[in-house]
């Protein structure tokens, strides 16, 4: 006994990432994402500003407005603040969880689910404020297109885009409908984590669990997530895309009154199409990143 002792005692702890470490990895594995996904978040942002007049519009028919007059490469528009988006948004979010979980772990015990996603919660509340601004500059530069030739503001990139708002509209506009950004990624952390758990724990018994496990639970949570924060990411687009400041109740309000309660949940093809294989993407992402910086650090 007093042996088997001795060896726990001696037995070489796991090797952990440093919590640093955790935020740059989140926002790599997050910038690799969305240069897959960027093209269905493009589609997505387009429908839901569409308004009454697109009511009828599939996402068949606003794709292929866009290859007609901007060609394949219009759907790479905006990408420069998609990465920015990423490289804010997602290294908070995720490196704020890892954090929290490592912490909670260590001072007392391995969390359960509810503290699971109440810190899926705040992670998400964290990293889309610091995100706002390449939020407003990503959904400024994705709705451009769309706009008559006298409206398009044009921006160069990403970078001129948050000097040229903060020059022409002041710097408080870098932070506009941060709110309905902060609620949406609040429901989407919360549905993510909460569903993906569950369909995970559902699948199991009659899956192995690997990859084909992992990808099923994801796109399910995908699914969820966008049923979830459709309405609320319909918003906070509106909001973001205003010329001038506006409420989220009003705006609310306005979509409800004027193209009925379903345009909450315009554009959910595109938006699956892209938080599900994003959910993928990153999980696969994250997991090679950890490998390569224990093999590389070994």
């Amino acid at each position: 006994m007093s042996d088997e002792k001795s060896k726990g005692k001696d037995a070489p702890k796991p090797r952990t990432i440093p919590k640093y470490m955790n935020f740059i990895i989140g926002g790599t594995a997050g910038m690799m994402g969305i240069t897959i996904v960027q093209p269905a978040d493009l589609l997505k942002t387009r429908m839901q500003l569409l308004g009454p007049a697109g009511k009828n519009a599939s996402f068949v028919k606003v794709a292929g407005d866009i290859l007609r007059k901007e060609g394949i490469l219009g759907f790479y528009v905006g990408l420069s603040a998609a990465l920015l988006r990423q490289a804010t948004y997602g290294t908070g979010r995720l490196g704020c969880f890892n954090a929290m979980f490592d912490w909670h772990k260590a001072n007392r015990g391995v969390p359960n689910f509810p503290t699971k996603i109440a810190m899926g919660v705040v992670s998400g509340a964290f990293g889309a404020w610091i995100g706002t601004p390449a939020e407003v500059a990503l959904i400024r530069m994705t709705a451009d297109g769309r706009l008559p030739p006298e409206k398009k503001r044009n921006y160069k990139n990403v970078f001129n885009a948050l000097t040229r708002v903060t020059q022409e509209e002041g710097i408080t506009t870098l932070w506009r409908g941060a709110g309905a950004t902060v609620s949406r990624a609040m429901v989407v952390n919360g549905a993510q984590l909460g569903s993906y758990s569950q369909a995970r724990e559902i699948l199991l018994p009659y899956m192995y669990d690997g990859l084909p496990l992992h990808a099923a639970a994801a796109m399910i949570a995908g699914f969820v997530t966008t049923i979830a924060s459709l309405p609320v990411d319909i918003v906070k687009t509106r909001v973001q895309n205003a010329e001038k400041g506006t409420g989220q109740l009003q705006v609310l309000r306005s979509v409800i009154r004027n193209e009925g309660v379903m345009a909450l949940w315009s554009g959910m093809m595109p938006t699956y199409a892209k938080i599900g294989p994003m959910t993928i993407l990153i999980f696969v992402f994250l997991e090679q990143l950890n490998k390569l910086y224990l093999h590389v650090t070994s």
